[in-house]
């Protein structure tokens, strides 16, 4: 991408959604020169992070009629990666020790993270750009721009022009529900993790968990606190897998998949387990779902891909007026919605240039061809896992600015490394000081802490 010769455009611009991407985006355009409205549905910023103790009146989600809740945080719920890593880069996430309301914790709850949002658009004066209740129900090209209609509560919807829009309303509220040979028959209660909140509805029930990464590995846990036995039904698994985890309920076991249910209530494994069971928990991830976009056919969702996506970020027949922020699964979330957005407000003020639409399809066909050389379907598109850092540091690259720091990106692999071989005590005993001390040293040298780094480096009760 070359800078181009043009003067620098002021663009109006549609951010959707004031949970973190929205917050960081509309940041981004701001300091680009561009003017910035921000639609939220909910009453106040902070997006997923906004614990709710209401659930949806369907637990798996599936009836289109149903009353949507978008939370899908459950009580317990802790951050799955250090806060330093998680952080924005000039604004980090720092334990607050004078504030006996917030959690100082490297690993904090969900509330310290809604916390540290709510600092984050007060610094950045993000709120008064913010509409809050309104809810954006349609968005489509028009000569060239952007409508975007929306409507308040129990009021006539809206319509609005602007130049560009970008979506950053998330991908946990659709959730995808797996499907199990005879669960229609099947007579027990299911309910999607969407809808997970606390574990006493669990109370002296044998409980299967479907899926062992961060929420089936947390919910299983929390499960197994009242349940009379939880099994755990992990795809990763062997086909032979059975095996009883050392937790401290003695009450937990991991699995295979599921080969099938019955109406006699068992569920049978593929390792010839049988378990009879009272409940089955979906921890099976979420479903790409954006029902107010319409672009005339040409970008669609098949198997969780959306295509055509360039860099996950730019449809090439419709950039650079629309994008996404966030769409891919990573564990540097709240810096790839930095980079990422740096990209499109630096492309919307023609500062930097795209490649032209025929050049980003190209690498779009290059892209999918890779995933079907080794055998990945295409729910994998989005999900980058150990190139995360290639794919950030591309785009740094892209609209110049600097590059995923090494230890930010150690962080998560050790991190991740200790949530599979230490599921029980990772967010509390860990083996990474040395990326903690490079991580406050950097936050002191670039004036971003007004303490010595060995003040949030001490060990505290």
């Amino acid at each position: 991408m070359e800078p181009t010769s043009n003067p620098i455009n002021s663009q109006h611009v549609a951010v959707i959604g004031a949970g973190a991407a929205g917050l960081i985006t509309a940041r981004e355009l701001l300091r680009e020169g561009h003017t910035v409205v921000v639609f939220e549905r909910e009453k106040e910023v902070g997006g997923l992070w906004i614990y709710s103790p209401k659930t949806e009146s369907d637990p798996l989600s599936l009836d289109p009629n149903r009353s949507i809740v978008h939370s899908s945080v459950y009580e317990s719920l802790r951050t799955n990666v250090p806060r330093e890593s998680m952080g924005v880069r000039d604004f980090p996430f720092l334990p607050r020790f004078d504030d006996i309301s917030r959690d100082p914790r490297r690993y904090p709850r969900h509330r310290e993270v809604l916390a540290y949002l709510q600092d984050f658009a007060r610094e950045f004066e993000i709120e008064d750009m913010v509409r809050f209740k309104t809810e954006v129900v349609r968005v489509e090209p028009v000569d060239g721009k952007w409508s975007v209609q929306s409507k308040k509560s129990g009021d006539c919807s809206n319509d609005e022009i602007f130049d560009a829009v970008v979506v950053c309303s998330g991908h946990y509220t659709e959730p995808n529900v797996a499907h199990i040979p005879g669960i229609n028959s099947w007579p027990g209660k299911q309910i999607h993790s969407h809808n997970y909140r606390v574990p006493g509805p669990f109370e002296n029930e044998v409980v299967v968990v479907i899926g062992n990464f961060a929420s089936g590995a947390d919910i299983s846990r929390d499960i197994a606190q009242v349940a009379k036995e939880v099994h755990i039904a992990s795809r990763a698994s062997e086909s032979d897998t059975y095996k009883k985890l050392p937790v401290p309920h003695n009450n937990l076991w991991i699995h295979s998949e599921i080969d099938s249910a019955h109406e006699d209530g068992s569920i049978v494994f593929k390792n010839g387990k049988v378990v009879y069971a009272d409940s089955i928990v979906y921890c099976t991830g979420y479903k790409y779902h954006f029902p107010f976009l319409e672009t005339n056919g040409y970008m669609s969702i098949d198997e969780n891909r959306i295509d055509p996506l360039y860099k996950h970020v730019f449809p090439p027949a419709l950039a650079p007026g629309l994008s996404f922020i966030g769409l891919p699964a990573m564990g540097i979330q709240f810096v790839m919605f930095e980079i990422q957005s740096k990209w499109v407000a630096a492309v919307l003020a023609g500062r930097v240039k795209l490649p032209s639409q025929d050049k980003m399809v190209e690498d779009i066909n290059s892209w999918y061809a890779s995933l079907h050389a080794l055998g990945l379907p295409k729910r994998y598109t989005h999900k980058l896992g150990k190139i995360q850092s290639e794919y950030l540091n591309w785009i740094a690259e892209e609209c110049g600015c600097p590059l995923v720091e090494h230890w930010r990106n150690q962080q998560i692999v050790r991190g991740y490394e200790r949530l599979v071989s230490q599921p029980e005590t990772y967010r509390d005993e860990w083996d990474d000081n040395d990326l903690m001390e490079e991580a406050y040293e950097e936050f002191g040298r670039n004036k971003l802490i007004s303490s010595h780094p060995s003040h949030f480096l001490e060990p505290r009760g």
